[in-house]
């Protein structure tokens, strides 16, 4: 039978929606699964990993790979068109920017701590004669820190480098990840809440968050506004085609650029797309503000479409782990990852214990960034303040424009051993200076003062 159309792009995007339904039904139904908050899109790449391993859904683990990378490019210019929403604080704060730079400062604090820990790995089954791409180590902070986007776009550059598998790889830190997000992060969240660390939440959380859906007769929070008429073109297929637009300009300006680069230059632009197209989007915006059409541009259904990418992005991030692949890196992957995540949970857990206010929801949010991805932090946050009441969710969107330097820096540095022949000794050396510079800043901002976790009393003194 000759089928006149092309149907494998779109049979991909529907097999990952099923996956996502999938895990939207077993968030619902099984308790396991609510108890440590796993989200749909990770149950359902689970879900879709195991079907691509026993050869049950036949797709190539390369074409998950490409969609999982546009979907993160989508989401880095869905946030640059984003409009920023004014911040809510409580009474007693008052330096607005506290608690952003404090947890910038303890990503910066974290990602390099990753790297060191991946590397020294390197460096130790180097020496015991099974060598490793010198990259290896450093797809720890890309998967932890950074998250699936981004360990996927490097880790593909690096197999134009000789890195066989790295992408594939890539992902795979960044789904090791997502299980201490979860698997540490939840715990964590329940042990502060019964030990009465919580601001504003002292009970489990509540049924919608657990099952994942909010009840019949709920109110439905609103997703956006329509700042276009329906008559003319929906709301949502304008704030696509911004993000389309911006799509073409952002390749348009790295191809162009990459024609006057050196060839392995050429190769490394284009891994950072996505960063590129975040700062195109903001051009764009930018753009918009002075010609008075801004208000075309709407936040609520901007943020959907970067839900809506992130999503799929998580789905096809841990459908496209190759079992084969992983299983020959085993050994170095678990050790890695086990040690990686465990000092990622001291550290933050030692810093976050001295800061001087929000302790547990500053904690957990900027946990969950440090091992999965920022929509991991929000969730884990959204258990400990429900409604955010707190400042901390906004704080988290104003980290992600503190910490830029710090990780523009650490995307570079990652990429010195094949970009600029570093050894490794080096590129540690450059990551534990950064790593002291972010600790000592920790220190002399007083952010690193006596632990401040106290358990909550009642009027009579007595613990609760």
């Amino acid at each position: 039978m000759t089928i006149p159309f092309s149907f494998d792009a779109l049979l991909v995007f529907g097999a990952l929606s099923i996956m996502l339904l999938v895990g939207v039904v077993l968030r619902a139904r099984v308790a396991l699964l609510q108890r440590f908050l796993f989200p749909a899109c990770l149950i359902g790449g689970l879900i879709g990993l195991v079907g691509m391993s026993i050869g049950l859904i036949r797709i190539p683990p390369g074409d998950i790979e490409h969609f999982g990378f546009h979907f993160f490019n989508i989401s880095f210019i869905s946030v640059g068109l984003t409009s920023a929403a004014g911040s809510r604080h409580l009474p007693g704060e008052r330096h607005v920017l506290r608690g952003p730079l404090w947890m910038a400062l303890v990503e910066g604090v974290t990602l390099p701590l990753q790297a060191l820990i991946g590397g020294l790995v390197v460096t130790a089954f180097g020496l015991a004669g099974r060598p490793l791409f010198p990259t290896f180590g450093f797809l720890v902070p890309l998967g932890f820190t950074e998250g699936p986007g981004q360990a996927l776009s490097v880790g593909k550059v690096w197999e134009g480098f000789g890195f066989a598998h790295a992408a594939t790889l890539g992902l795979t830190f960044a789904a090791l990840g997502f299980f201490f997000a979860f698997f540490v992060g939840v715990p964590l969240v329940n042990w502060g809440i019964r030990r009465g660390f919580a601001t504003f939440s002292d009970t489990q959380p509540s049924a919608d968050v657990l099952q994942g859906f909010l009840p019949l007769k709920s109110g439905k929070p609103p997703a956006g506004r329509l700042p276009m008429h329906s008559g003319n073109i929906d709301t949502l297929a304008f704030q696509s085609a911004l993000v389309g637009l911006v799509y073409v300009l952002t390749y348009g300006f790295i191809w162009l650029v990459a024609r006057f680069l050196p060839p392995d230059a050429a190769k490394i632009i284009w891994g950072f797309f996505f960063f590129i197209g975040m700062a195109v989007a903001l051009v764009v915006k930018q753009l918009m503000i002075r010609l008075g059409v801004d208000y075309l541009v709407d936040p609520g259904v901007q943020r959907r479409i970067t839900g809506w990418a992130v999503d799929y992005l998580i789905v096809a991030t841990v459908m496209g782990i190759q079992v084969v692949v992983v299983w020959q890196y085993i050994l170095p992957i678990a050790l890695a990852a086990v040690l990686s995540g465990l000092a990622t949970t001291a550290v933050v857990i030692y810093l976050g214990s001295r800061m001087e206010s929000l302790h547990l929801e500053r904690t957990v949010a900027i946990y969950g960034t440090c091992t999965g991805t920022i929509s991991s932090g929000l969730l884990l946050l959204r258990v400990v303040d429900p409604e955010f009441k707190t400042p901390v969710a906004m704080e988290i969107g104003l980290m992600n424009v503190i910490v830029v330097p710090i990780i523009l820096g650490s995307m570079l540095l990652v990429n010195a051993p094949v970009w600029w022949d570093w050894g490794m000794g080096l590129t540690l050396l450059v990551f534990t200076l950064i790593g002291v510079s972010c600790l000592a800043a920790i220190r002399l901002l007083k952010f690193w003062g006596p632990p401040r976790f106290k358990q909550k009393t009642d009027d009579r003194g007595t613990r609760e």
